[in-house]
């Protein structure tokens, strides 16, 4: 008698996601909601109409001050989730060389990147091993890795987002956490729309990017999205510490070659 098949992908009872004003947080969001998920977002803007759901409630909040966290915390405290979960998606992007960056600039991005990521970590991994562990995912960027011309604080701080968050699944292994990075490519969303608009050409810049691409397209960020709830899931339970580059394929290779070049392909 043949056995029925089985894969388990069981998502946290409420998962708290920053940055769900937007692109690829409130892509995530909707995921979750429409996989029956409570969710919690937090962002300085208002909650976008697409994410109006009996499961979704909207803090209105500085990611990089700890009342923000502490507000979080209270209302998980109040319902008692069963289990937890964390997207930390919250992020800002400003173009430029460091030579465009004052000490205030710099700080700021750092402070909204890094230090809004690690406040995030703070306030919820007490809550989140009181229950026996959870799932962290921390999105970084392919910026984390790879040096992207005029995007160098932007860069510097997803990187310390990467290193923060690996280190974070070590120090918690044993309390059952399970912190992974997601580290996205170009995305039709907030900040690669944001990089877009500040070339001098916008509408060559997406085509020059896109080609560039080994499926010759820029991610959708609902794409990405779903790689986020992968980590978020039971099916990545193998997983800690680890970093999925959704990227779709970019960073693979050195020089995708689409034949334009005259190369043989």
């Amino acid at each position: 008698m043949a056995t029925e098949p089985v894969f388990s992908n069981a998502l946290p009872d409420l998962v708290v996601v920053s940055g769900t004003a937007s692109g690829l947080g409130t892509n995530i969001a909707r995921l979750l909601t429409e996989s029956g998920v409570r969710t919690i977002g937090v962002d300085l803007a208002p909650a976008p109409d697409s994410l109006a759901s009996e499961l979704y409630s909207h803090v209105r909040g500085d990611v990089t001050e700890e009342a923000t966290w502490a507000g979080i915390a209270d209302i998980i405290t109040r319902e008692n989730p069963g289990t937890l979960g964390l997207v930390t998606s919250a992020a800002m992007l400003n173009v430029g060389t460091i030579l465009d960056f004052d000490k205030a600039a710099m700080e700021r991005t750092m402070s909204v990147n890094f230090i809004g990521t690690a406040l995030a970590f703070r306030a919820m991994l007490p809550l989140m091993t009181a229950r026996g562990g959870g799932p962290i995912v921390a999105v970084a960027s392919i910026d984390a890795t790879f040096a992207e011309q005029q995007l160098a604080v932007y860069a510097a701080s997803k990187g310390a987002v990467r290193q923060l968050t690996r280190t974070v699944a070590m120090d918690h292994a044993r309390q059952g956490i399970r912190a992974n990075v997601l580290s996205p490519g170009p995305m039709l969303a907030g900040l690669f729309e944001r990089h877009m608009k500040s070339a001098s050409d916008p509408d060559r810049f997406l085509a020059a990017r896109a080609n560039r691409q080994p499926a010759g397209r820029i991610l959708d960020p609902a794409e990405v999205a779903r790689a986020g709830l992968f980590l978020l899931s039971d099916a990545s339970t193998a997983l800690n510490g680890a970093e999925i580059i959704a990227d779709g394929g970019l960073t693979t290779s050195f020089d995708f070659r689409t034949g334009s070049e005259g190369a043989s392909v």
